[in-house]
C-alpha cells in the first residue's frame, strides 16, 4: 500500500512533465518558467514543509499523516485542471508539493519498523520503486489522456483516485510498533529537533550521501523533466507516443535498478558497509558515457534502448542511501533524518535541476537554435563525476558512523 501511495505521489508529480508542452503553448511560457513550475517552486514548499511534518511523524501516527498528505496532493492535482493562468497553476503545484511533503519521511520510518536492518535496503528500494511505477503510469496514460481530453481534464482524472486511496490506506494499513528492532529505550525516547540534528552533525557520511543523492537527482530531474520536450522538439515524436515509450523505458528501467540496488546492498553490506556508497559509484560509472550518446544520438530507437540500460545503472543509489541513513540514527529520528536527506536531495536535484536546465536552454537559444535544449541537457549531465566523488567520500566514513549508532 505504501508503494502504491508513492506511485500516486509520482503520478501527480510527473503528470505535469508530460503535459508541459501543451501548457506551454496555451499559456505562452518559456523553458525557464516550465523549470520553475516543475522544479524550484515545487521543491521549496516540498522540502520546507517536509521537515516539520517529519518531526510530527517521529511523534505521531505515521499512517494517518501519510493518508492526509495523499488526500491533499491528489486534491490539488485535480484543482490544477481549473487554473486560468501561470500564477494559478504555480499555486496549485505548490499545494501538490505541500501534500507530497508528508508522504515519504513517515513511510520510510514505518518501513524501518516493519523490517529488520538486514532487510531494510531491499524493503526501502521496493518502496522507492513506486517512483518508477508512478512515472510509468503517469507518462503512459498522461500522454493518452492529454491527446484525448486535453491537459485540464487530465489533471482532474489523475487527481481524484488518490483521494479514494487515502481512505483505503486508513482501512488497510496498521501503524507498526516504533523501534521494534532496537532497544526499549529507543521506543520511548522523543528526541527534539536539536538532538536529531546534533546526531546527524556527527555522521559525516550522511552529508556526503545526501550530496551524492542530490547531484545524481540533479541530473535525473534536470534532464528527466525535459526529456518529453526533448523527444518532442528534437526527435519529432507525438505526446502520446512519448508518454508510452518513456513510461516503459524510464519506468521499467528505474524500477529494476532501484530494486536491484536494495537487494545488492543488503547482500554486500553484510561483509562491508562501504558497499552502501560503492553501489552508487558503480552505477554512475556504468551510466556516465552512454548517457551522452542518449543526448547526442540521432537514431531515436537507439537512444531509447541505451536510455533503458542507463536508467537501471542510475537508479542503484537511492534505496541504499535511505537504508544507510536510517542505520546511523535511533528509530525516533528516522522520519526527520529522511526529511533532511530529501531536503538536500530535492532542493538541489528537483529545485535547481529543472530550473537551471530550462534557464540554460533559454540562454542557448540564440546560439544553438533548435539544439538549445539538447546542449542544456549535456551541461546538466556533466555533474555525474561530482556525484560519484561525494559517494566516494561517504565510503570513507560510513562504517564508523553506523558503528557509532550501534554503540549508543
Amino acid at each position: 500500500m505504501l508503494t502504491l501511495v508513492y506511485a500516486f505521489n509520482f503520478i501527480d508529480r510527473q503528470i505535469l512533465v508530460i503535459l508541459q508542452e501543451p501548457i506551454k503553448i496555451e499559456m505562452g511560457l518559456s523553458d525557464t518558467q516550465l523549470g520553475l513550475l516543475s522544479g524550484f517552486t515545487f521543491a521549496v514548499i516540498y522540502v520546507t514543509a517536509g521537515i516539520p511534518i517529519a518531526y510530527w511523524a517521529d511523534r505521531g501516527n505515521r499512517r494517518n499523516i501519510v493518508a492526509i498528505a495523499l488526500a491533499v496532493w491528489s486534491g490539488m492535482t485535480a484543482l490544477s485542471g481549473f487554473v486560468q493562468n501561470y500564477v494559478q497553476l504555480l499555486l496549485a503545484r505548490l499545494g501538490v508539493g505541500l501534500g507530497e511533503a508528508g508522504g515519504s519521511p513517515p513511510a520510510h520510518s514505518m518501513i524501518s519498523d516493519y523490517f529488520p536492518p538486514e532487510k531494510r535496503a531491499t524493503a526501502l528500494s521496493l518502496y522507492t520503486s513506486g517512483i518508477y511505477i508512478g512515472i510509468l503510469v503517469g507518462l503512459a496514460f498522461g500522454g493518452i489522456l492529454a491527446e484525448s481530453f486535453g491537459w485540464r481534464k487530465t489533471f482532474m482524472i489523475v487527481g481524484v483516485p488518490g483521494v479514494i486511496l487515502a481512505g483505503l490506506l486508513l482501512l488497510t494499513v496498521r501503524e507498526p510498533l516504533r523501534g521494534r528492532w532496537e532497544n526499549a529505550k529507543a521506543n520511548t525516547d522523543r528526541p527534539s529537533f536539536k538532538q536529531t540534528m546534533f546526531v546527524l552533525r556527527q555522521r559525516r557520511s550522511f552529508w556526503y550521501f545526501a550530496m551524492g543523492c542530490a547531484l545524481t537527482s540533479f541530473i535525473s530531474y534536470g534532464n528527466g523533466n525535459f526529456f518529453p520536450s526533448f523527444l518532442y522538439r528534437n526527435h519529432g515524436m507525438s505526446i502520446a507516443d512519448i508518454g508510452l515509450v518513456l513510461s516503459l523505458v524510464a519506468g521499467v528501467s528505474g524500477a529494476i535498478g532501484t530494486i536491484a540496488g536494495g537487494i545488492l546492498a543488503d547482500k554486500l553490506t553484510v561483509r562491508d558497509h562501504r558497499w552502501y556508497a560503492w553501489l552508487p559509484i558503480v552505477g554512475g560509472l556504468i551510466a556516465f558515457f552512454p548517457y551522452f550518446y542518449v543526448l547526442i544520438g540521432a537514431n531515436t530507437t537507439g537512444i531509447l534502448i541505451v536510455l533503458f540500460f542507463v536508467g537501471i545503472a542510475n537508479s542503484l543509489y537511492l534505496g541504499p542511501s535511505i537504508a544507510v541513513s536510517h542505520a546511523m540514527v535511533p528509530s525516533r529520528m528516522r522520519a526527520l533524518t529522511s526529511a533532511v536527506l530529501f531536503f538536500i536531495l530535492n532542493m538541489i536535484g528537483l529545485g535547481l535541476g529543472p530550473f537551471l536546465t530550462g534557464l540554460n536552454s533559454d540562454l542557448l537559444a540564440s546560439v544553438s537554435g533548435e539544439n538549445n535544449l539538447r546542449h542544456a541537457m549535456l551541461i546538466t549531465a556533466c555533474m555525474g563525476p561530482v556525484a560519484m566523488y561525494m559517494f566516494y567520500k561517504a565510503s570513507q566514513h560510513v562504517t564508523r558512523d553506523i558503528d557509532a549508532n550501534t554503540a549508543s
